[in-house]
């Protein structure tokens, strides 16, 4: 068991604090969700990987009116709520890469953990935008379904299919990572707004 100086209860609140519009809320659980589906494949931390997938973002309702401005206010915020150096440095890699990210754009992911959070949270977009089409149902679809329109370049055009593929460098294929995020999403269908 890894060590966390919050609980999620805690996290929560400290992510509504921010008052996140509800799209921006919905990101942050799925992302949670995902990667606690992901750490049981890896046989990780459920609540470790969890808590990264939560407060990936935890600056972004304070930053995204300027974007390059994402990532540079977490680590003191991530400080303050008692985290270590190493959950700060995970959170920041998911930025690594990024052009709008000047501070981070030059570096790349190179750990097991960073590449399950960049694309554990990235495919949250393509689930979500998936259900969505499908009259808001998550809880029947398919992998290959969602496999489908991973191929498909046009639909949901802004989702980086290149971050999500970064699974296979944990060890894990892009089906299995298809079928971890339609399991974590199903999870919370009821938390936020699905069927």
């Amino acid at each position: 068991m890894m060590n966390l100086p919050i609980t999620r209860e805690k996290a929560v609140e400290v992510l509504r604090s921010y008052h996140p519009e509800e799209f921006d809320m919905i990101h942050y659980l799925e992302s949670e969700a995902v990667m606690k589906e992901v750490a049981k494949l890896l046989g990780e931390d459920e609540d470790y990987f969890g808590m990264l997938g939560l407060l990936h973002d935890i600056d972004w309702t304070i930053t995204k009116s300027e974007v390059s401005t994402h990532l540079t206010k977490a680590p003191d915020m991530l400080k303050r709520l008692g985290f270590d150096d190493e959950f700060i440095q995970i959170i920041l890699s998911h930025g690594y890469g990024f052009e709008e990210l000047p501070q981070l754009k030059d570096k790349e992911r190179t750990k097991k953990i960073e590449y399950a959070l960049a694309a554990s949270e990235t495919i949250t977009g393509l689930v979500y935008t998936y259900a969505l089409m499908r009259g808001k149902k998550v809880s029947d679809m398919e992998a290959k379904g969602l496999k489908k329109k991973f191929k498909d370049k046009a639909f949901a055009a802004g989702c980086r299919r290149d971050v999500i593929a970064e699974i296979e460098k944990t060890g894990l294929t892009l089906d299995q990572l298809f079928e971890a995020a339609i399991r974590g999403v199903t999870k919370i269908k009821d938390e936020i707004g699905l069927i």
